[in-house]
């Protein structure tokens, strides 16, 4: 297939779209192939899913030949628009040939540091992605527990959570997963399968259940922003090396961050916890979010007085907060 769908945002930055936006990509997000043959319940691409083709998440993908796609990343990249590219792999029988057709000529074309989220089988795979130029892989778990995986992503959770123990273990610093707050797991729950990914030293990227029309889940409802604000704020504790300990429960609902509050603040205080997180410089603006709506996962830097409003919507964190600037 010579074409690639690039994210709106992605096709902007690199020229070949024009949009209004306040945030852009930092990252070029590549999708790579349509309807998956997995049947995922909240994504568009689904093997059930009656959405749009050109739809992942709440984002639209429009199509460009794969060489002036590639062309216009290095060129981005070299002018320091782009930091990274990711490859969005959807699950097909050609899906391994596409995925080494685009990350070679990407690795032609510039030196963006590249990351590969597809469906792999083997410990191999990932190694061979990596001896062939890509930067980091990821290996999504989406689902924070075994029974919610087989019942949300119609799959077994074993073989994929071994794989990504596996290659963690093989290839240090290069693995990455996803997890999706809001499929029905309790806080408890999430903050556990965040701990036992980072103490293997897999970086977590965390996001927001979104419901789109056409998926079977569409009816479903996103999380609150309290409990994906505090989840923010447990990922942002368990990263900074604290332990399970400090977080406390009600019910599998966090209640307390067991610690001195300006120690608290001195890890949250600057924003950076209620930013995208994941691989570096991936932002995904308007993945989650509406323009203009609630905002889960901040695309940039936050002012004070977003900060503060952050730190209230968990509804836990007390104080006044007076020492955020210094924080």
């Amino acid at each position: 297939m010579n074409l690639w769908k690039l994210s709106a945002g992605t096709a902007c930055v690199i020229g070949k779209k024009k949009t209004k936006a306040d945030v852009l990509p930092t990252t070029a997000y590549i999708m790579l192939g349509e309807k998956c043959k997995n049947n995922c319940q909240f994504c568009a691409q689904s093997r059930s899913s009656e959405s749009r083709v050109d739809l992942l998440s709440r984002v639209t993908w429009p199509s460009f030949t794969k060489e002036e796609a590639a062309v216009g990343i290095g060129e981005s990249y070299g002018a320091g628009r782009i930091k990274r590219a990711c490859l969005q792999v959807v699950d097909n029988n050609s899906s391994w040939d596409r995925t080494m057709s685009a990350l070679d000529l990407l690795h032609r074309s510039s030196e963006v540091p590249i990351c590969i989220s597809s469906h792999l089988e083997t410990v191999e795979q990932a190694k061979e992605l990596v001896a062939r130029g890509a930067q980091r892989v990821c290996i999504a778990l989406d689902a924070a527990t075994p029974t919610l995986y087989e019942k949300v992503k119609d799959g077994l959770w074993s073989p994929r959570w071994n794989l990504l123990l596996a290659c963690a273990k093989v290839l240090p610093g290069c693995i990455t997963t996803h997890l999706i707050v809001g499929l029905g797991e309790s806080e408890e729950e999430m903050v556990r399968r965040m701990a036992a990914c980072i103490e293997q030293g897999i970086t977590v990227g965390l996001f927001a259940f979104t419901p789109v029309r056409g998926t079977p889940w569409a009816a479903h409802l996103p999380p609150s922003i309290g409990q994906y604000r505090r989840i923010q704020i447990a990922h942002s504790l368990l990263k900074s090396g604290y332990k399970q300990g400090v977080i406390e429960y009600q019910g599998g609902t966090i209640s307390k961050f067991n610690m001195p509050e300006r120690e608290l603040l001195s890890i949250i205080g600057d924003g950076q916890a209620f930013q995208t997180s994941g691989c570096d410089d991936c932002n995904r603006p308007y993945y989650n979010e509406r323009p203009g709506g609630l905002i889960y996962n901040y695309p940039r830097h936050l002012t004070t007085l977003e900060i503060t409003k952050a730190i209230d919507e968990c509804g836990i964190v007390k104080g006044e907060y007076d020492e955020l600037a210094t924080c």
